[in-house]
């Protein structure tokens, strides 16, 4: 039928042709359209329904079983089977038992030891006249370390002249009480108001002179004046001073100085709240100062704070070391490395990682290239290697490499 009609379409085009001299006539512009319509439909469904080549097709049809026959999954489990090359691409390998002992590092700071550490308070209030000290001196037990002008100390010799005036006033009135009392001339009411008298006499003279050694000056001393002079009431270094020649001291609860005995000092390091499992009282301590690079300086954990501060939440914790030389000065930063006790643990490079929001798992072999997937707790990162602290076994083989390629 279409060949039929490509040849009379054929011959009416070469008719019209024979005849060019001549306008076609209304038949034949007719028949013309009529082939033309004829010829296109035929061609329009041999496009349409002409089958789809093979070749085409065939690509897709290899690409989507080769997908399928990579692996499958009967589970949870996914089998990847003999003739799968994901075999090529993926290590399988057991976790590694390793002895680790584990240390943490964390900055410290050299401060004074404060059982060994005493606040200079004035003992009066008055104005400082002369100072005898430097911050960061050193000073000995006894050594003079101010010198101050006070109304106070005028005021407390003033007490105790009147106070022992008041004594030998009132035991003479109570002698002569008793005196007229054997010779039956008192009243015995009399008698008891002068011992009264004289007892509380007796008190007021305790009392000031109790003021005058708490001062600092001996209560029997005969000489006396309005300036006062601090001691030193331990031996160590100034690492505090709040004085100055000329200033007015008026408050006696705030220390002028503060003195340390720096023979044996504190390293204080700040533990984040995450790692306070990993410190603990006697541990062993390597700390290292800016000041001496090349000197490692080994002690003992001596104190683990019960509290951790709201603010940074952090946990002190203080290394005592001794320092007779006086080397190690407050203030000066340290690194402090905590050694833990060697404990074994699975290791696993990072390779077999698989991550997943706030999850961490790995691909476990559970029979011949047969995995399920299954999360792990670690307990640290080293370099390239994890320690696992839970979710696998000592024995078990997991893929080491090529896992994402079993999650897809």
């Amino acid at each position: 039928m279409d060949s039929v009609t490509d040849q009379t379409l054929l011959a009416t085009l070469s008719v019209d042709r024979s005849k060019s001299d001549h306008k076609p006539s209304k038949r034949g512009r007719g028949l013309l359209l009529i082939f033309a319509g004829v010829f296109l439909g035929a061609a329009a469904d041999r496009l349409i329904l002409a089958p789809t080549r093979s070749s085409d097709v065939a690509p897709r049809q290899e690409a989507r079983a080769a997908v399928q026959s990579t692996f499958s999954r009967v589970g949870d489990r996914i089998v990847v089977p003999e003739s799968s090359p994901l075999r090529t691409l993926l290590a399988v390998a057991p976790p590694t038992m390793k002895e680790v002992a584990r240390s943490l590092v964390l900055p410290a700071i050299v401060e004074a030891d404060p059982s060994r550490t005493v606040k200079v308070m004035p003992p009066v209030t008055g104005r400082v006249i002369d100072l005898k000290v430097q911050l960061g001196g050193r000073v000995v037990q006894g050594q003079e370390l101010a010198v101050i002008d006070s109304g106070d100390l005028a005021q407390a010799f003033s007490d105790i002249e009147k106070a022992r005036s008041t004594v030998t006033l009132t035991k003479k009135a109570l002698d002569r009480q008793l005196s007229l009392e054997k010779a039956g001339g008192a009243a015995i009411k009399d008698r008891e108001q002068a011992q009264s008298d004289y007892a509380q006499a007796v008190s007021e003279l305790e009392r000031a002179e109790a003021r005058l050694r708490a001062i600092g000056i001996p209560a029997d001393q005969k000489e006396q004046s309005r300036l006062l002079s601090i001691k030193a009431p331990v031996s160590g270094s100034v690492i505090d001073l709040q004085a100055a020649p000329g200033a007015f001291l008026n408050d006696p609860t705030a220390a002028m100085m503060t003195i340390a005995n720096l023979d044996t000092i504190w390293v204080t390091a700040n533990v984040p709240e995450k790692d306070i499992a990993f410190v603990f009282p006697g541990q062993t301590v390597n700390v290292t100062f800016r000041s001496y690079p090349d000197d490692v300086f080994s002690g003992k954990v001596l104190f683990v704070s019960d509290v951790v501060e709201s603010d940074t939440r952090r946990n002190k914790v203080r290394i005592a070391f001794d320092n007779p030389d006086k080397i190690l000065k407050p203030n000066m930063f340290a690194n402090a490395t905590f050694m833990a006790p060697p404990v074994s643990q699975l290791i696993v490079p990072t390779s077999a990682l698989l991550m997943s929001n706030d999850t961490t798992s790995v691909f476990v072999e559970v029979s011949d290239w047969a995995f399920e997937r299954r999360n792990i707790e670690i307990a640290y990162q080293e370099g390239t290697t994890v320690a696992v602290k839970s979710g696998i076994r000592p024995g078990e083989r997991v893929v080491v490499k090529g896992g994402v390629r079993l999650n897809d």
